[in-house]
């Protein structure tokens, strides 16, 4: 029997199975810039203010809108819009009609440990916003681009 990523639709998917999908790696959590010019994304290793450094994961998701009112909810309708997720993030490599990722907790039964090690997480690479002492254009980074299986 397949499992339900590879037997779904993302719009068949329950709320629990949708939620699953994500691995928690933080990276949609980072602030990006668009240049003005060249119209290119550009990931900073600085966060949001309740993405927990140490987990990557957020420390108040629940009533995550309500502290960052422009919190974005990834769902099957807005997917195809979010240009700036990350090549890793699942839904997106799903929406592309890739499988999970050989490191997704899915596949290690909700470990996220291989993600971790596989160096798709945030943890120990990012900085909250009140911390910042440099403009955010001298925090640009490209880790968040890699994609590994």
């Amino acid at each position: 029997m397949k499992p339900f990523w590879q037997a779904k639709q993302l719009d068949e998917m329950t709320q629990d199975e949708w939620e699953s999908l994500c691995d928690g790696c933080g990276k949609c959590c980072l602030n990006k810039l668009i240049d003005d010019d060249t119209e290119a994304l550009h990931f900073t290793n600085v966060c949001c203010e309740l993405l927990d450094t140490d987990s990557g994961r957020c420390s108040n998701y629940p009533a995550r809108r309500k502290f960052v009112p422009d919190c974005v909810s990834i769902t099957p309708e807005n997917l195809s819009t979010l240009f700036y997720l990350p090549p890793s993030c699942a839904y997106r490599r799903l929406a592309e009609g890739r499988d999970l990722a050989a490191w997704h907790p899915l596949r290690h039964h909700g470990d996220r440990s291989a993600m971790i090690a596989a160096g798709m997480s945030v943890v120990g690479r990012v900085e909250r916003e009140s911390q910042l002492s440099m403009e955010l254009e001298d925090r640009i980074v490209t880790w968040p681009l890699r994609d590994c299986d």
